[in-house]
């Protein structure tokens, strides 16, 4: 915890005298600070000079400590400590905590305030240390003696300090809903308050057999774990702090390397969303406080991700709404215009009709079928929007029976063929080779429909070349309906047209949206052939897919629909 600005002003004065007293190397300068211990010291622990009221009780040697004798006062966890201090010079900002000592078979505990003692040129190698032994958890006050020193060496705080530190997290946690932000500081502040090796935060959803690290603090020598699952049913640990929702510890097995564990559970209205897991290698046992801060935390923690979740939820909700919004926006305004052009068509040949305008009876009889024909390319159109109503509706019913394939072929020919002459395009149909007919289970009516479309499309987009539809017959039973049927038939439309990028690829089945969205699109139509297909297909038990490897590239559309009977087909040999 860092230090107040009025109490970092008061540290230069310190500095000063701690300055002379090392010039000088006289104690009675320590003692003119005023404060029950002070000492200066070096980042790797040695002692440059120390203070302690009670030094002489108990047979501790100042001048020995600032010699470097190898009985000296010491933290009870060095290592953090170390770290700790470490930290403080590399920020060169004070802070205070809380720290467990020992000497010989003694232990206390003091609230420290260390400072960094800054050189001219701004660095920083040692810190001046002052504080006061807290009588609160030790019970060295009124002549007690001090309690021994236990295998549990925690860098640790006093409950009115673990209260600040909770505090402090909460607000931080409190003040965002971003996800990520509120994981990182939550690591960051218990793994620096408490000095543990390792503190990470794993993102769990009800049932997930992994867990992956989303948030991870480690001091240097600790590799990091940022990024990997962790498989729940392989660490008890974890199963048992979800299936609890309370914290648990592991102990070290081998006391060659310890490495103690804490893990809890993050969680909202009793359903885990999160593991929060801390190691601190060198040390066995976590203290009651530590336990109960960080059992504290997680509860602040999992109410946090459950509100920034929500948050997360809603704000994508809110931009799929206003994406859908404006794709309907852009769908009505190129309809409406698809809807004006035959429109404006008809009204155009019969007012010259009813105008007399025709020069004679065939020229009046051309305007007749031009009107006729604007009429039926309306009325298509009108047939399409009414298609895609009934299926965003739930409400698009067929009645399935035998269809013969070539049938369906020869039709889509009889209609597709003028249109590709038009153009100077191929228009070629390739049936299987079989002694029999290919009779396929669908409706032929949608069935058409399917293919005009696809056909249609594939003329429309392509300049040079030509379209190929082909069938192969694929002999695989499936169950469609309550009906055992013994194949599929898959239908390919293969042009070498303008193909379509990778990344535009996705857009095509899309309701409402068009690869070329806009009034100045180059190619008319309202976008809905590709998206009506597909579902009606769907209906029919077969499924529909695009094939491009890119603008200028050509494109293939698939679909498949389920065989009536089985064909006899021809052998390749």
């Amino acid at each position: 915890m860092t230090l107040s600005t009025h109490r970092q002003r008061t540290l230069p004065e310190a500095n000063n005298k701690l300055e002379s007293a090392l010039s000088a190397s006289h104690i009675a300068s320590l003692q003119d600070i005023g404060a029950e211990l002070v000492y200066t010291q070096e980042v790797s622990g040695r002692y440059l000079s120390f203070y302690w009221q009670e030094a002489e009780r108990y047979g501790i040697s100042a001048a020995e400590m600032a010699a470097g004798s190898e009985e000296t006062i010491e933290p009870a966890d060095p290592a953090a400590y170390r770290q700790r201090v470490r930290q403080i010079i590399e920020s060169k900002v004070p802070e205070r905590f809380s720290c467990k000592f020992r000497y010989k078979e003694h232990s206390f505990r003091f609230d420290l305030a260390i400072s960094p003692i800054l050189r001219p040129d701004g660095t920083a190698t040692t810190v001046v240390v002052m504080g006061s032994q807290s009588h609160e958890s030790e019970g060295n006050h009124s002549g007690h003696a001090p309690a021994k020193v236990t295998e549990n060496g925690a860098l640790s705080c006093n409950p009115q300090e673990y209260q600040k530190l909770l505090t402090q997290i909460a607000r931080n946690i409190r003040r965002t809903l971003d996800l990520d932000t509120i994981r990182q500081q939550t690591v960051d502040g218990l793994g620096k308050a408490l000095c543990v090796s390792r503190c990470i935060i794993s993102g769990y959803k009800k049932s997930d057999p992994e867990v992956r690290v989303v948030a991870e603090y480690r001091q240097e020598q600790c590799p990091s774990l940022l990024g990997k699952t962790l498989a729940v049913k392989d660490d008890p640990c974890l199963t048992k702090a979800l299936a609890t929702l309370g914290t648990v510890v592991e102990e070290p097995q081998e006391s060659g390397n310890q490495k103690s564990r804490l893990v809890v559970a993050t969680y909202y209205k009793n359903e885990a969303n999160g593991l929060i897991s801390l190691y601190q290698c060198g040390r066995s046992g976590w203290e009651p406080a530590e336990i109960e801060l960080v059992r504290e935390i997680a509860e602040q923690v999992g109410t946090a991700i459950a509100h920034a979740t929500l948050y997360e939820e809603l704000e994508e909700a809110r931009q799929q709404a206003e994406e859908s919004s404006r794709l309907k926006s852009e769908f009505l305004a190129n309809t409406s215009h698809e809807l004006r052009t035959p429109l404006n068509g008809m009204i155009g040949f019969l007012k010259l009709i009813l105008e007399g305008m025709a020069e004679d009876p065939e020229e009046q009889q051309e305007f007749i079928q031009e009107a006729y024909r604007s009429a039926l390319h309306l009325l298509n159109i009108i047939n399409d929007i009414l298609d895609i109503a009934k299926i965003e509706a739930g409400k698009m019913e067929l009645e399935l029976g035998s269809v013969k394939l070539k049938e369906l072929f020869d039709r889509v020919d009889d209609f597709a063929q003028t249109q590709a002459q038009q153009k100077n395009l191929s228009l070629r149909f390739q049936l299987p080779a079989a002694h029999d007919e290919v009779i396929v289970y669908g409706n032929y009516q949608r069935l058409l429909q399917v293919m005009l479309n696809l056909v249609g499309n594939a003329i429309k987009f392509t300049h040079e070349g030509g379209v190929t539809i082909t069938a192969e017959v694929q002999k695989k039973k499936l169950l469609f309906k309550e009906q055992e049927l013994p194949g599929m038939v898959v239908v390919r439309v293969a042009d070498t047209g303008i193909g379509v990028s990778l990344e535009k690829q996705d857009r095509l089945f899309q309701k409402f949206t068009q690869v070329d969205g806009g009034l100045n699109r180059k190619y008319g139509g309202t976008g809905l052939g590709l998206t009506i297909s597909q579902k009606l297909v769907e209906t029919m038990g077969g499924q529909v897919n695009f094939y491009s490897m890119g603008e200028g590239l050509g494109s293939t559309v698939t679909f498949t629909i389920p065989l009536y009977q089985e064909p006899l087909i021809v052998s390749s040999k």
